[in-house]
């Protein structure tokens, strides 16, 4: 029999999650309903109550979930790093040092980044770097990587926007450049687990999706968009 999986789902992860999830259909024959959201979203979805059949999330809030309910089964998924961008035809910056990547944040007109994981780390790096106070001004934070893709994809002066790698290759079509990832020395990466949240009858099928996620296919797809 087939069933419907619900998803809660990091957005961080839908290039790769995307694709897995059309081929875990075409497979299995189960309908996938897949809602993406950012990890302050999704802590505050889960901690109101709302459920889902699986859930997708950086593992570190599972890890908070964990201290004020039952032990989670979770697989990894994979481990998403921040990259730069800037918007087709731009300059493109230098950022292979730490000393490149920081002159060219003190340099840019305007720097751009979202308010979940990856701006959470963004803000305690510019703090290590001493350059906090100097991009204040210029620094412009959304909720999600769809609202920083628009405004750096549409901006005019010398703008530099970050995020995770995953997103900003796939938005290679929709007026973005990938730079690069950040240099290693400062590379931060967000791990991503999932785990089944599911009651019977829905658990055996998104069993067999939490299965599929860790399978040979599942992780050559998610290699090829930038999920390691």
């Amino acid at each position: 029999m087939t069933a419907e999986i619900t998803v809660l789902s990091a957005g961080a992860v839908e290039p790769g999650l995307s694709k897995v999830v059309d081929a875990f259909r075409r497979e299995t024959g189960n309908e996938v309903r897949v809602t993406f959201a950012t990890a302050p979203a999704i802590r505050k979805r889960l901690s109101s109550g709302e459920t889902a059949d699986l859930v997708i999330a950086p593992a570190d809030l599972f890890d908070e979930l964990e201290k004020t309910s039952t032990a989670l089964d979770r697989n990894a998924v994979g481990r998403i790093g921040v990259g730069v961008m800037v918007r087709d035809g731009a300059p493109m910056p230098k950022i292979a040092t730490v000393n490149e990547f920081t002159q060219s944040l003190l340099g840019a007109e305007s720097i751009v980044y979202n308010q979940a994981s990856t701006g959470l780390y963004l803000e305690s790096l510019f703090d290590r770097l001493g350059i906090s106070a100097q991009l204040k001004a210029k620094t412009t934070r959304h909720p999600d990587f769809a609202a920083v893709r628009d405004h750096v994809s549409k901006g005019t002066g010398n703008e530099i926007g970050l995020g995770a790698i995953t997103v900003i290759i796939e938005s290679a079509s929709k007026g973005l450049r990938f730079v690069g990832p950040l240099p290693a020395e400062i590379q931060n990466y967000t791990t991503y687990a999932a785990t089944v949240t599911a009651d019977d009858p829905a658990r055996p099928a998104a069993m067999l999706l939490l299965q599929y996620l860790t399978s040979a296919k599942a992780k050559t797809i998610f290699t090829s968009v930038g999920i390691e």
